[in-house]
């Protein structure tokens, strides 16, 4: 699979990473699968190539790294390990302290000394913390040797600036997909500072997988038919877009869904693409993606398209 620096100090990732979103909090996305399948589809991701994993304290209160741990066992040292934390109510919080041991309880539920990538999940609007304050705690993990790099998450320009202003910021993990191009200028930007970015939810929560159709009927408990971008106009206007990526793909001799990772880590700024399944054969399926290049002519005919 391929690979690039996260940012201009960070390590090399795969440009397909492991999302282990669904992991913790599986009862999202409908029904549980058994325990098994999902160590399973964690474990057919560093099978297929994958090199990197995305996870959180607030994924499940922490179940999610603990399937990360259980899943990886011995093979600690094939994968790097990236995590968050999360503001108050729904995590630790952002005072100094509290990011302290936010950090050292993820590395417990981990079972390791050290997390590769260590990110704020979102920026703190209720408690009041100012970023200053949270940023040099998390520079502290640097310094104390229990994280590699530090990144944010969520962010926009001006506060990744306010961070930049005391240490590098690694890393900027961002929604971007071919339904999501709001960021698509910040991306660009942040490339340009060394700042590596890797973005979640590039198939657009399965809509550009092709899978899904007006009449796809969700299991109870997915959250989906709640979100905007599944209202029925846009989902129709995203449709579209899906039937016009499949000759682009059939030529490449890869799915929607591969070419729309593709897509996503070609894009200026990003180094990543982040991808999560429970189903080990779709696992496997987007690593294939990480081996697929797309020339001037195909990025200039998909850009056409979503246009």
């Amino acid at each position: 699979m391929q690979t690039r620096p996260l940012g201009s100090g960070g390590p090399e990732l795969t440009v397909v990473g492991f999302g282990a979103w669904e992991a913790g909090k599986p009862s999202d996305w409908g029904t549980p699968p058994p325990d098994e399948q999902i160590l399973e589809a964690i474990r057919a991701a560093l099978d297929h190539g994958i090199g990197w994993i995305d996870t959180a304290e607030v994924y499940g209160d922490g179940t999610s790294e603990r399937f990360v741990a259980r899943a990886i066992g011995e093979r600690r040292d094939e994968v790097l390990i990236a995590s968050k934390v999360a503001p108050r109510p729904e995590g630790s919080g952002f005072r100094p302290e509290q990011v302290a041991a936010a950090c050292r309880g993820t590395l417990e539920r981990l079972g390791t000394d050290r997390l590769d990538l260590y990110q704020l999940h979102w920026p703190d609007e209720d408690d009041g913390v100012p970023i200053e304050e949270t940023w040099g705690a998390m520079v502290e993990l640097v310094g104390a040797g229990l994280v590699r790099w530090i990144g944010v998450s969520n962010f926009d320009r001006p506060m990744i600036e306010r961070c930049s202003a005391i240490r590098h910021v690694d890393s900027l993990q961002q929604e971007f997909s071919m339904l999501a191009l709001a960021d698509r200028e910040l991306i660009r930007w942040c490339g340009e500072q060394g700042i590596g970015v890797v973005t979640y939810a590039p198939l657009g929560y399965g809509l550009l997988t092709g899978a899904i159709t007006m009449d796809t009927t969700f299991a109870p408990g997915d959250f989906r038919p709640g979100e905007d971008m599944f209202a029925p106009d846009a989902l129709r206007r995203a449709l579209a877009v899906v039937d016009g990526l499949r000759p682009i793909a059939d030529r490449l001799g890869a799915t929607v869904a591969q070419l729309a990772l593709a897509w996503n880590f070609h894009q200026p700024g990003v180094t990543s693409a982040i991808a999560g399944s429970r189903d080990p054969r779709h696992v496997a399926a987007n690593a294939a993606a990480g081996d697929l290049g797309l020339d001037a002519p195909t990025l200039d005919a998909v850009d056409a398209l979503l246009a």
